[in-house]
């Protein structure tokens, strides 16, 4: 069986660049906007098979990216939460990405993954021990709070003083 260690994922958000620098490469991105909790994220997903645009809140105050997607076919799931450092430097800010999510049904369900991952990578050196127990501990209290809010990310995070905006990209690009 392969390994599922990698290296800690960090990306870089350029604002005024509007760049969006990952793992796999620069995509520009065509809204950035601060918000009172973090910076609101949105670009499209040029010719991937399963994505066709792409929001997010970086919340550095929750140590999450709250995302939601709009697929090409039906919706998988409504929000995917990363638990990650996240660093405001003004004009760029950084996500460190500590491999546990979590994958919200909005009204039904949460599940924390990756924990493979996260557990992999932690063995192999990747990622020290206090930074992967404040993944976990991060993780547990997410998924605490959305069962505590019926599953409800909006509904939780007004428990935390958070009110996030989304735009419906799937009709505007009818």
């Amino acid at each position: 069986m392969a390994t599922l260690a990698h290296p800690v994922k960090v990306e870089r958000h350029d604002v005024p660049g509007r760049q969006h620098h990952t793992n796999t490469g620069v995509r520009p991105v065509h809204t950035y906007h601060r918000t009172p909790h973090g910076l609101y994220v949105a670009r499209t997903f040029a010719g991937h098979p399963r994505i066709r645009h792409w929001q997010a809140h970086l919340l550095p105050g929750l140590n999450l990216v709250a995302c939601r997607y709009d697929f090409h076919g039906r919706r998988e799931h409504d929000y995917y939460l990363d638990v990650a450092t996240i660093t405001d430097a003004g004009d760029v800010w950084e996500v460190r990405d500590l491999y546990l999510d979590l994958i919200v049904h909005d009204g039904l369900m949460a599940e924390i993954v990756d924990t493979d991952e996260l557990v992999a990578s932690r063995a192999e050196g990747f990622i020290g021990e206090g930074e992967a127990l404040r993944a976990v501990q991060v993780a547990h209290d997410t998924l605490s709070g959305l069962a505590r809010a019926r599953y409800s990310l909006n509904d939780w995070l007004a428990t935390r003083g958070v009110r996030l905006h989304w735009h419906e990209w799937s009709l505007l690009s009818r």
